[in-house]
């Protein structure tokens, strides 16, 4: 292969994989799906919507009421509950009495009124570096126009049975809920039958709930235990093609996934033994944990109130629950309502049993690479305190795995380097024969056991790893304002510095729509080291192609700016420990660097 071969694979390689890979993949999907889902939004809010069990009133009598039909869960707002502003958070809470959730991870309270988990904090998480500002808002009670929160209970298959509902008050043997001190509430529908449901909680993110009806009636009763977890407005999403947002679960150990404007058609049905299914952003996963061995119906829906969109996530278990006179039923179910935290996660998998839980965290297609690259990271930031020294170690672990490969690279990069002059002669010589002179170029390449194509490997091996990594970077709870040193207080986001302010000397926050000239100090560095490394390579003999190359380090710099900058730290770093592998080897094959 002719060396400007060689050059211009390289330079196609690394453009796809940081100009397309940005602008193509992330840029142009994000807006393009973000417009496609406001105009969704908009047609489906102008469409009348479809008649809807309101909370509080019993789910419709199937047709042909027979006992093997699986009755729905109730869907909608409670009776009488209006949108309010959002300022009226602590007002509405205030309305139905409450008990309070008080763990190291979550802080909020349960309605007794609908016995709804509706009010959800992570104590752990803020929405800025300022370990001052406001805690992330997890869970909202219905009446707010982002209502967001779970229920539980029974459904039947049949009318005339009087179950709790979501105005139904219930009566607790608590007021506060911890991991060490369950609650009970319970209520007696006045026809025989008595409703307990206990709430435990551990101290991170999953709630555990035994309910049991108690028959002191005359007539058996056959009841199907539900859960469900609503909701309202239009959900923000990040809108990135590499990152799901949105309902999801996993049914029969299968994730399956669906987009908030798919259900504007229709819903979503399966059936699943194990599993589980909920909503999940960037971060934050809520998720309905049914008994791992039982047989479900799960569904995602969409119904539109008022012009607000109302999305839920449901299950009802297949087999109904026959109480006998004189018995008592139960039914367990698990809650998870908190941070993607993978240890957690792994967790709950292996000693809840819960079916691939961690699925929740968006791998991606290269999985097999991200997924060890977060535990290898993890498990060094555990060693040495910090996730950008863990990169920095990372690095040179990934560049001690592939040194062989590199070794041989630059090797041959160095014997190209010494034949140069030789190579530039036979060009000048058969400039007019372009056969002869490649032909005399392969012979050169012969004789002297050079390889032009080896110098492409590195970074053909170098293009997934950047990939996985900057995975890892995005969707990663762990690198959530994970800090480095100095300006860098959070590995996730870009360099917050600027060349416009001259790096924060000048009292001067540059406008949005210059942010492409917005390069901060790491951005620099990395093209710094990449031009220097560029410098040990073999000039191409075109002067097109030198000058392509020449441009490079200056592209990459811009492109580079708006990634994370724990990635352009392990791409600067990459380039530095390049630059002193290649500059020991060509030393000594007697190479002037």
């Amino acid at each position: 292969m002719m060396m400007e071969q060689r050059n211009l694979i390289a330079a196609i390689l690394l453009s796809i994989a940081i100009v397309l890979g940005f602008q193509f993949l992330i840029e142009a999907p994000r807006l393009e799906k973000e417009r496609a889902r406001q105009q969704a939004l908009q047609q489906t809010a102008g469409q009348t919507a479809p008649p809807a069990a309101a909370k509080g009133a019993q789910p419709q009598t199937p047709p042909a009421a027979a006992s093997s039909t699986v009755p729905l869960a109730p869907g909608g707002a409670p009776a009488g509950a209006a949108a309010r502003g959002a300022a009226d958070r602590a007002q509405l809470l205030a309305e139905s009495p409450r008990i309070t959730i008080a763990t190291p991870s979550l802080k909020g309270s349960i309605s007794l009124k609908g016995a709804r988990i509706d009010d959800l904090k992570l104590v752990e998480y803020h929405e800025t570096v300022d370990p001052k500002s406001p805690e992330i808002v997890l869970l909202t009670p219905p009446g707010l126009p982002d209502a967001y929160y779970a229920e539980f209970g029974w459904v039947a298959s049949g009318a005339g049975v009087k179950l709790p509902d979501a105005n139904t008050l219930w009566q607790a043997d608590g007021s506060t809920l911890t991991p060490t001190s369950p609650v009970t509430l319970s209520w007696d529908n006045g026809q025989g039958l008595k409703f307990v449901r206990s709430y435990a909680v551990d101290d991170a993110y999953m709630l555990q709930l035994t309910q049991r009806v108690e028959n002191t009636g005359k007539e058996a009763v056959t009841l199907y235990p539900y859960g469900l977890v609503t909701r309202s407005g239009n959900p923000p999403v990040s809108g990135y093609y590499i990152l799901f947002e949105g309902p999801l679960g996993v049914f029969d150990r299968t994730l399956k996934e669906v987009k908030y404007t798919a259900l504007a058609k229709e819903p979503e049905e399966a059936t699943t033994t194990g599993g589980w299914l909920g909503f999940t952003d960037k971060y934050w996963l809520v998720a309905l944990i049914p008994d791992q061995g039982s047989e479900i119906r799960g569904r995602f829906s969409d119904t539109v109130a008022n012009g607000s969109n109302k999305y839920q996530a449901d299950f009802v278990t297949t087999a109904g629950l026959t109480v006998e006179p004189g018995q008592t039923v139960a039914s367990a179910t698990r809650f998870f309502a908190g941070a993607k935290e993978m240890h957690r996660l792994d967790s709950y998998e292996d000693k809840l049993g819960i079916v691939r839980l961690s699925y929740a965290v968006d791998w991606g297609w290269f999985f097999f690479l991200t997924k060890p690259i977060f535990y290898v990271l993890d498990y060094l930031n555990k060693l040495v305190g910090n996730f950008g020294i863990a990169i920095l170690l990372l690095t040179v672990i990934i560049k001690g795995l592939f040194f062989p490969l590199a070794n041989k690279s630059y090797r041959s990069m160095s014997k190209l380097k010494k034949l140069q002059p030789e190579m530039m002669k036979i060009r000048e010589r058969f400039k007019e024969d372009r056969e002869r002179m490649n032909k005399e170029m392969m012979e050169l390449y012969k004789r002297e056991k050079a390889n032009p194509a080896s110098g492409c490997l590195p970074m053909v091996v170098q293009i997934p790893v950047f990939f996985s990594l900057y995975k890892v970077l995005f969707v990663t709870i762990e690198m959530r304002q994970a800090p480095f040193f100095g300006w860098i207080r959070d590995l996730s986001v870009p360099d917050p510095t600027s060349v416009l302010n001259l790096f924060g000397l000048v009292a001067w926050t540059p406008p949005e729509f210059l942010a492409f000239l917005s390069i901060g100090i790491w951005p620099l560095i990395m093209g710094a080291t990449m031009w220097a490394q560029q410098k040990l390579n073999p000039a191409p003999p075109d002067p097109v192609q030198a000058k392509m190359f020449m441009i490079l380090p200056l592209v990459f710099t811009f492109m580079l700016a708006r990634f994370p900058s724990g990635l352009v730290i392990y791409w600067a770093w990459n380039n530095c420990l390049s630059i002193l592998q290649q500059w020991v080897i060509m030393r000594r094959a007697g190479v002037k660097p």
